[in-house]
């Protein structure tokens, strides 16, 4: 009796073993991105997506997922099996769109499993090649004078460009002719074509077309200058005084994702982070990883529900809905 027991003992501690032991992954993993291929939130997905499947040992394939500021591919990832499989890469406008959207699907607060954050990048403010005004003091005057005859391209509904464009005209008085479109690469596509007169843009899309001077860069919105572009001056340094918004890009999974699994991911995240190829990437693009204390779940859960609070207000005294 005492052998079988032992035995029967056995056979459980080696079925828990099994079960802690998952054997996750085990099939390709989605990353889903809500805005269009060549924008800068493709682009960082792209960017860890690789050094991700040499640590997880499966695929990770991006997929784009675009429209709706972003609130189509949240949605999606909300809906998605809280597996590990479907994951999403977003933005500062998961937090923004509870002030944008006056009803959403899904609560950006509740709804996904935070997995770590993965960049902070700066904006900048640029226009076509041949922009008349010469400094960012006149091109302030520009908008000031000329108001809806400027046409300000953005990235949709939502996306951080879109809020840059809100900011920069509540801060002037006055308003541009705002044209969205599914991404900031179709955005920057017309811009580089002169159909558009200027953006506001993540480092990660406009430095190597600033760098070739085939666009016009004006402004930062850091609080400081940027190293990648100290010739910029900042808004604030412009007389636009406390301006200031960054783009920050972090990785979800479901709400109900196991916690393992969650681990398993922040851990994976957090070496791509490390790997020498993406930070000399990053810097490439005027941006760098996160240390890796915020690239855990923990830090990404914080900083989501501080945006939140952070841009309710901003944007429900800018007085712009998405619908």
């Amino acid at each position: 009796m005492h052998k079988l027991t032992l035995f029967v003992a056995t056979l459980a501690l080696l079925a828990g073993s099994a079960v802690a032991q998952t054997d996750y992954p085990s099939r390709p993993i989605t990353m889903i991105v809500p805005f269009a291929a060549g924008g800068p939130t493709d682009t960082v997905a792209r960017l860890i997506a690789e050094p991700m499947t040499r640590t997880l040992g499966q695929q990770v394939i991006v997929e784009n997922v675009a429209g709706a500021g972003g609130t189509l591919a949240a949605g999606r990832e909300a809906k998605a099996d809280p597996d590990g499989y479907t994951l999403l890469v977003h933005h500062i406008g998961l937090a923004s769109s509870v002030g944008l959207y006056r009803k959403l699907p899904y609560d950006p607060a509740t709804a996904f499993a935070p997995i770590g954050r993965i960049t902070d990048v700066p904006m900048t403010v640029v226009a076509k090649a041949d922009f008349p005004p010469g400094s960012v003091g006149e091109l302030l005057d520009h908008i000031r004078a000329k108001g809806e005859e400027v046409i300000f391209a953005h990235g949709g509904v939502g996306a951080v460009s879109h809020l840059c464009g809100l900011l920069l005209m509540d801060a002037l008085g006055t308003k541009m002719t705002a044209v969205g479109y599914k991404g900031s690469g179709p955005a920057m596509t017309d811009l580089l074509g002169g159909q558009v007169d200027m953006t506001c843009d993540q480092t990660t899309n406009t430095t190597s077309h600033i760098k070739s001077g085939k666009i016009k860069a004006y402004a930062v919105t850091t609080k400081e200058r940027l190293p990648s572009l100290p010739d910029l001056p900042t808004l604030d340094e412009a007389g636009l005084k406390g301006f200031e918004v960054t783009a920050w890009h972090g990785l979800y999974a479901p709400k109900g994702t196991p916690q393992e699994v969650v681990d398993e991911l922040a851990a994976a995240l957090q070496a791509a982070l490390e790997d020498p190829k993406v930070v000399e990437r990053f810097a490439d693009l005027g941006t760098a990883p996160v240390p890796q204390e915020q690239a855990t779940p923990a830090a990404l859960e914080q900083h989501l529900q501080a945006e939140i609070t952070k841009w309710k207000p901003v944007i429900a005294k800018a007085g712009e809905y998405a619908d």
